[in-house]
């Protein structure tokens, strides 16, 4: 399985969306938390296609990343695979991408959710916690 990053572009805004609805779905839905329009009014407000990368695997556009610096820290967020992907070192290899580069790495994900694992694994420890999220950190 070979994977490629690409620029964002405005238009990719609708199949993303559309995407982190249906990736969020079951952790929202266990957290009580899913509503189909504030899960996508969410992402519209924050997207950033400048920040933000297109995940292509096998030449079809398969996911999101968005990597913004801020003040004391670089933001992982948006981070969005199709399930057809998930489990096959596609995320791995992104973070092994993304996080060569020393300093501060931030992220949040919900809680429960078995995206946490990845991020453990890579060095990410929880900071801060409440009933929907885990904000976590990795400094290098």
């Amino acid at each position: 399985m070979s994977w490629t990053l690409r620029p964002c572009r405005i238009e990719d805004a609708d199949w993303i969306v559309e995407l982190r609805a249906t990736v969020l779905r079951d952790d929202l839905e266990r957290l009580g938390r899913f509503d189909p329009v504030r899960v996508r009014e969410r992402f519209r407000a924050a997207f950033a296609p400048a920040s933000t990368s297109v995940i292509v695997v096998d030449g079809r556009d398969a996911g999101s990343i968005a990597v913004r610096v801020a003040e004391d820290a670089t933001w992982i967020e948006h981070f969005y695979l199709d399930a057809a992907v998930q489990g096959r070192g596609v995320g791995s290899g992104i973070l092994d991408v993304i996080l060569r580069q020393p300093g501060t790495y931030r992220l949040n994900v919900l809680q429960g959710s078995p995206a946490r694992r990845l991020y453990e694994r890579y060095g990410f420890e929880p900071y801060e916690e409440d009933e929907i999220d885990v904000y976590m950190a990795r400094r290098v």
